[in-house]
């Protein structure tokens, strides 16, 4: 099958849509909530061209595309690139060699991915014959989300200045919140799935919610995982689904129960008591046995399935330790690399810095202090600029090393990470809450391996981090409980088989290894993927120098691409700069 270019159209706007018996103003693609899929083979490339008729700066990402040598089409607003002005186009061009799988786009500004984001679905170029599993009669994304009646822009506001006092009105499966919700009585739809008996049904499940991890279940059934991340996995049963913001999970669904109605129920994961507890709401949809059958369940009451608690953290834990690598024989799989040359110990936490003014803060200790998210008691902060970070690296203007601060290899101190006594306020956590904003980088020499321990912390929350790089996959070498303990825990590192994941769960008080090769020029983010930690500052920009060939390093950004700072300049100094060579 010949290479195609896949073209779309987004006309970013906002509509009108009710639940809950309230009209609220939602900002979508095409008027659609989830907006609409991509499908593509592998090898071809995409070309989406952006319309932004909404009154928002928009910037898409294209979550857990590679981007290889395609850096400017990574989608966030001035890491590599200006975001799209209202009543302003702009077209994003890459390709999706060497993927398949479920991958999905979003809005990379402060939560408005939340009503902005959809799948991007890589089938195999040799056909769905070519899966290392039985094909499936019917693919059907699931995509888990939340119902926003709040305006998401000021919600990203309050995150950005410490509030964390915004929450959803509710959960939804494919836009439908389910009949837990109702207006004035009458149920809200949720999403139907009708299946036929002894057919299979892969569900491409999408994490897009901006706070939660979810557990999905469908009563009476169970799933084989097959895919996650878009890298294939060692098949495996189960019950449950844990997946968490920026993750996608694919699962093959048997319809081999008895005829009747099943619910499908994604419930949020809260982390334990002693933890700040939020509002959280459990959805539903409905699996049901009446395609081509005269069996009429139309008033049955669907099965309801036994849900794990709703603070019960081990079952994500089990379930991401389950995942494991799938020796494919049409698809080599990269090998683990054996040593790191880097090797970098990430806490992730809560801290606080001084108030500024105009801003809203509480009082502490005697003085003015607001809340942020850190990486090493540092938080991302990108000071206000008009060159991209991606620009001022091509153009050598310098602008980095003027204003980037190096992330550090650990945090300033060591503690007892997951003491739990440093959840709430006091004397205790106040000791190590102190932090500095700056726009944290780490530079890395192509081809470099890179070793990250991802901390989860204690101060002033014990939540997981479900930690996503731009630009490269990552392999999860292990994870664990507490604190990580290099002596021990190096001998547990699964360096055969280790899954490949763009977004990698660390687990609440625990912590998670990865290695990656950084061989993918460019300026890439590095975040955790709840919304409130991102816009709260829990994120770090990795820079990958160029390779030696031109085939390692990152090409000029097109001529259509819209830059900003210096590019303009530069063009006119290389035109004159080849005037004057040529003697024009």
């Amino acid at each position: 099958m010949a290479i195609a270019v896949v073209e779309h159209t987004f006309v970013v706007s906002q509509v009108h849509m009710t639940h809950l018996c309230k009209k609220t103003l939602v900002t979508v693609v095409n008027g659609q909530f989830p907006g609409p899929a991509i499908e593509v083979m592998e090898g071809d490339s995409v070309a989406v061209h952006i319309v932004n008729k909404s009154p928002y700066n928009i910037t898409i990402h294209w979550h857990g595309v590679k981007q290889r040598l395609t850096c400017w089409s990574d989608g966030v607003p001035m890491i590599t690139q200006c975001p799209i002005p209202p009543n302003q186009n702009f077209t994003y061009r890459f390709n999706v060699a060497g993927q398949e799988g479920t991958l999905w786009w979003h809005a990379h500004v402060p939560c408005l991915r939340a009503s902005l984001h959809g799948a991007l679905i890589i089938r195999p170029r040799d056909g769905a014959s070519s899966y290392p599993f039985p094909k499936p009669h019917e693919e059907i994304p699931i995509i888990i989300g939340e119902w926003w009646e709040k305006d998401l822009s000021k919600v990203g506001r309050n995150l950005r200045d410490g509030s964390l006092n915004d929450d959803p009105s509710a959960s939804t499966i494919n836009g439908k919140l389910g009949d837990l919700f109702n207006c004035s009585g009458v149920a809200e739809d949720g999403y139907v799935l009708d299946v036929e008996p002894g057919k299979s049904y892969m569900l491409r499940v999408i994490n897009a919610a901006l706070f939660y991890e979810y557990y999905l279940k469908i009563a009476g059934h169970k799933f084989t995982v097959v895919a996650a991340d878009a890298n294939y996995v060692s098949p495996y049963t189960t019950d449950v689904i844990a997946v968490s913001p920026g993750e996608t999970v694919d699962a093959i669904l048997i319809a081999d129960a008895p005829l009747g109605r099943y619910y499908m129920v994604a419930q949020p994961v809260e982390p334990p008591l002693l933890d700040t507890q939020a509002p959280v709401y459990v959805t539903r949809g409905v699996v049901q046995y009446n395609r081509n059958h005269n069996y009429d369940n139309s008033t049955a009451t669907p099965v309801v399935p036994e849900m794990p608690g709703m603070h019960d953290t081990m079952v994500s834990f089990n379930f991401h330790g389950n995942l494991a690598s799938l020796h494919h024989p049409l698809r080599p799989t990269p090998m683990v690399p054996v040593r790191a040359d880097e090797h970098l110990f990430i806490a992730l936490g809560l801290g606080m810095v001084p108030c500024q003014v105009g801003q809203s803060c509480s009082k502490r200790q005697g003085e003015e202090n607001f809340i942020v998210a850190t990486m090493n008691n540092v938080s991302f902060h990108l000071s206000s600029t008009t060159t991209p970070l991606l620009e001022a690296h091509y153009y050598h203007t310098g602008r980095m090393d003027d204003v980037a601060l190096e992330l550090p290899d650990r945090p300033p101190r060591a503690f007892n990470f997951t003491d739990q006594a440093l959840i709430p306020e006091g004397p205790k956590e106040a000791l190590l809450e102190p932090t500095s904003k700056a726009t944290v980088e780490r530079r890395f020499r192509h081809g470099t391996v890179v070793e990250v321990v991802f901390q989860s912390t204690a101060l002033l929350q014990g939540d997981s981090n479900p930690m996503h790089l731009h630009g490269h996959d990552m392999f999860l070498l292990a994870q664990g409980l507490g604190n990580y303990d290099v002596e021990k825990d190096v001998a547990r590192y699964n360096l055969v088989n280790p899954p490949r994941k763009n977004t990698v769960h660390v687990p609440n008080l625990g912590w998670a290894a990865v290695r990656f090769v950084a061989d993918n020029p460019g300026v890439w983010f590095m975040h955790c993927h709840y919304e409130f930690h991102l816009s709260m500052g829990m994120a770090a920009v990795f820079i990958v120098e160029d390779g030696p060939t031109t085939g390692t390093s990152l090409p000029p950004p097109p001529m259509d691409f819209a830059t900003c700072g210096n590019y303009q300049s530069y063009l006119q100094t290389k035109k004159s700069e080849v005037s004057h060579i040529s003697g024009v």
